[in-house]
């Protein structure tokens, strides 16, 4: 998207690059960067040329430092903070995108950052990052999902000391608990995720995205359910790869 303001979009072949752009700030999340992402997600979502998307932060410091509190706890009022949220709701947008998202961080990930990381499919850090939830220690909660998307990573435990003590982790340990996928040097970091999105993006893409579909959807059913949601999409899948016309 040419016209952001706080990220650079950019595509290769079938996958997308989403790049958190205020390095100065090290790439705390403010409300136009809720607007610029709302728009490029979309745009990853409609697109039938993206197999997968990465996310990653600009800047030697930080994937993302957090959210910019002071534009965010000093809305205009409470009513138009409920119509922006709602209109704008980022969060939701990032579950909803059928393609596969590689969170790929480094430096400084807390707060907003670190709900965005757990937004997405695969995590992958490197040795680098620095992980933590400060926000009961400022007052306040996570209200981007992080209370809910941490447990579900690395258990209730776990989830409830990083979150009630405000302790930082870094990437090895981070690892070791669940919350990525894979911690590597920063010199190796691009390039893991790229060797990881082109394989990914290698396969048929209704495979790929009905995988997705039935793990994160079948997560919040009774495993009687998730088994008859993935035979139904295993039927689609099928269904559409019997239909494809054979090479000659």
């Amino acid at each position: 998207m040419s016209g952001s303001k706080t990220l650079i979009y950019e595509k290769s072949d079938q996958v997308a690059y989403v790049t958190l752009n205020r390095p100065q700030a090290l790439n705390v999340y403010n409300t136009q960067m809720r607007d610029d992402l709302y728009e490029v997600l979309n745009a990853i979502k409609d697109d039938p040329e993206v197999r997968v998307a990465i996310l990653k932060g600009a800047g030697e410091k930080a994937f993302c430092a957090g959210a910019d509190l002071i534009e965010f706890l000093t809305a205009p009022s409470p009513v138009v903070a409920r119509r922006v949220r709602f209109g704008r709701n980022v969060w939701s947008l990032l579950f909803s995108i059928p393609q596969p998202l590689i969170a790929v961080v480094h430096g400084y990930v807390l707060g907003s950052g670190m709900e965005i990381a757990l937004c997405c499919d695969i995590r992958i850090a490197s040795e680098d990052a620095k992980f933590g939830l400060p926000e009961v220690g400022l007052g306040i909660i996570p209200a981007a999902g992080g209370t809910q998307t941490l447990p579900r990573a690395i258990g209730t435990s776990r989830a409830l000391e990083l979150l009630l003590i405000n302790r930082w982790i870094d990437g090895q340990e981070a690892y070791r608990i669940g919350l990525v996928n894979k911690v590597v040097p920063r010199s190796e970091l691009l390039r893991t995720a790229e060797e990881m999105a082109e394989k990914i993006a290698s396969y048929h893409p209704m495979a790929v995205r009905n995988a997705k579909q039935a793990v994160a959807r079948g997560l919040d059913l009774p495993l009687t359910e998730g088994l008859e949601l993935e035979k139904r999409l295993a039927a689609e899948v099928a269904f559409v790869t019997r239909r494809r016309p054979k090479s000659p």
